[in-house]
């Protein structure tokens, strides 16, 4: 990633303002550099010359005391100005990642996964604090001051700015050499971050099957080692920043020790005075010191441009053209629609799942989709709800304003008049009626008790505090709350996979009652094998596997 990459002005606005700022206080700040370091010449030569302390002198002193006590009020600016815009910036990345990452995902466009997304959003874009708050100011620093003081030097003695000058690229030079070395340790490092979280992910989800087969112990094992390569590659990094140092640190050093010795030799020869050879000696280290800083700094914000650049592939990645832009018709009484010969290839796969499925349903009336695993059912949900493209054969929408394909419907339309349940519904921390009330934000009290009377759930049971992933609520309250929240925007359309999968009879007598209930205003489609779900359908469509499926 480049010092100061123009898609983080793009993709945030808050940067440049807050550039701005910073080249506003560089620029205060090289000239409070050269006054300070004016001053303190002029007051050291006064009283070597003068053999003591004189009325010049506390002059001197009082302006210097003040422009200290200025460079102090810069560089506290400098750090609230950086802070301030480092939230900004940050709130905005994650607003347009997140945004990003929803946006992909219905469209097919292989957005990224769960735990990229929240490592990025999280961990990933808070170590851009570092970047703004120590990187940006010093890389700034590191074109304003020794510019500043080369001009400076220039004025007073030709031989020092010669000196200076030519030694100062080498920094930059080493800088480039050994920050090249820093990305590629970076880039390793935040791709063992992202394996390790993708890993931890999958086997917190899968931890009650593990525990089941007897496998989580192995599967601690490989935590462990993942980790264990996070931190070797982590201190690996931090290896290249200390060596660094050293190498910034040694070649300033030396270079501010052949500028001391010409000023040395030239004061010994009498053709500098004293308060010249003592200001070129003062300001000389102050054109290094911005350059060794910005390459400590940027070891400081490496992993935080690392995240960036990931966030930045995601906020570029394509997305596919929306195909429709119709409304969606109204699925009120006397409406169908239409799945023709409908067939979806996944990666992998020998056969399409489904492979050629058609079925019709009623506005009024359940349909359940049933047949083996890996034949197409869940699939065929997502092809409803608009978030999946069949890649042969088409759905319909018949109406009494006439029929229209869903391709050529808006997708954000369409998916606000479906309701939708999913296998494993997600509940978020919060209350009941906080997850109930996802569906429609707006709703009032009133409305989300109706639609939790209706799913069978207790309303007076609103308020209950929900944990992480429905914690505190059994597996079928989980999923009264998840019909809940579907029937809550009243849905035309009401889309059921695996309702009432492991729940005792009763639960699943309740849950098929709410799904007969709903069935009254909408039109509903369910997978399910439960017999008692089967024996509750209008009509049962066989989704079969594939020829080659069957044959593999």
């Amino acid at each position: 990633m480049k010092p100061l990459d123009p898609r983080l002005l793009r993709h945030a606005r808050a940067t440049a303002a807050h550039l701005a700022v910073v080249v506003a206080l560089g620029v205060a700040t090289a000239g409070l550099v050269i006054a300070q370091a004016g001053l303190l010449a002029r007051g050291i030569a006064g009283v070597v010359e003068a053999g003591g302390p004189t009325a010049e002198l506390g002059r001197v002193l009082g302006w210097l005391a003040l422009v200290v006590a200025a460079r102090a009020a810069v560089a506290w600016a400098e750090e609230a100005a950086a802070h301030r815009a480092s939230a900004r910036v940050k709130s905005q990345l994650r607003h347009r990642l997140v945004a990003r990452a929803a946006e992909l995902v219905p469209r097919g466009a292989g957005g990224p996964g769960r735990a990229e997304v929240a490592t990025l959003a999280s961990r990933g874009l808070d170590a851009l604090d570092g970047w703004f708050s120590r990187y940006l100011p010093q890389l700034v620093l590191a074109v304003v001051v020794p510019v500043a003081v080369l001009g400076r030097l220039l004025a007073a003695d030709l031989t020092a700015t010669v000196t200076v000058a030519a030694t100062l690229p080498l920094i930059p030079v080493f800088m480039v050499l050994v920050g090249l070395a820093t990305e590629a340790a970076n880039r390793r490092r935040w791709r063992a971050l992202a394996r390790l979280s993708h890993h931890f992910l999958d086997v917190v989800t899968g931890l009650p099957t593990l525990k089941a087969f007897g496998r989580a112990t192995a599967q601690a094992d490989a935590i462990r080692r993942s980790t264990d390569r996070y931190r070797r590659t982590t201190m690996g990094t931090l290896r290249i920043a200390f060596l660094s140092s050293l190498v910034l640190e040694l070649l300033a050093t030396l270079s501010v020790a052949l500028v001391a010795v010409g000023v040395g030799l030239r004061l010994v020869e009498g053709r500098l005075d004293l308060e010249t050879g003592l200001l070129v000696i003062v300001l000389a280290p102050e054109a290094y010191l911005p350059l060794r800083r910005v390459g400590a700094a940027h070891h400081a914000s490496a992993e935080g441009l690392a995240a960036a650049e990931a966030a930045f592939a995601v906020l570029e990645r394509p997305v596919p053209e929306r195909r429709g832009q119709a409304p969606p018709p109204s699925l009120r009484a006397g409406a169908e629609i239409w799945v023709e010969d409908v067939r979806v290839t996944h990666p992998g796969r020998p056969a399409p799942a489904p492979d050629g499925v058609s079925f019709r349903v009623r506005a009024g009336e359940v349909v359940v989709l049933t047949g083996p695993s890996g034949s197409g059912k869940s699939t065929l949900l997502r092809v409803l709800l608009g978030l999946t493209a069949p890649d042969g054969g088409r759905v319909l929408l018949s109406s009494a304003e006439g029929t229209v394909d869903l391709a050529e419907v808006d997708g954000a339309a369409w998916r606000r008049t479906i309701g939708w349940v999913d296998q494993s519904p997600y509940l978020f921390p919060g209350t009941v009626a906080d997850n109930v009330r996802l569906s429609d934000p707006a709703a009032p009290p009133g409305r989300v008790a109706a639609a939790l009377r209706a799913a069978g759930f207790d309303p007076d049971r609103a308020g209950q505090p929900v944990g992480e992933a429905g914690a505190g609520l059994s597996a079928g309250e989980r999923r009264r709350v998840a019909l809940a929240r579907a029937l809550l925007r009243r849905p035309s359309l009401l889309l059921l996979d695996e309702p009432t999968a492991g729940l005792d009879e009763a639960t699943e007598a309740d849950v098929l009652a709410a799904v007969r209930a709903a069935a009254e205003h909408a039109a509903v489609v369910m997978v399910s094998h439960r017999p008692a779900a089967i024996a509750a359908a209008d009509r049962v469509v066989e989704v079969p596997l594939a020829a080659a499926e069957v044959a593999a």
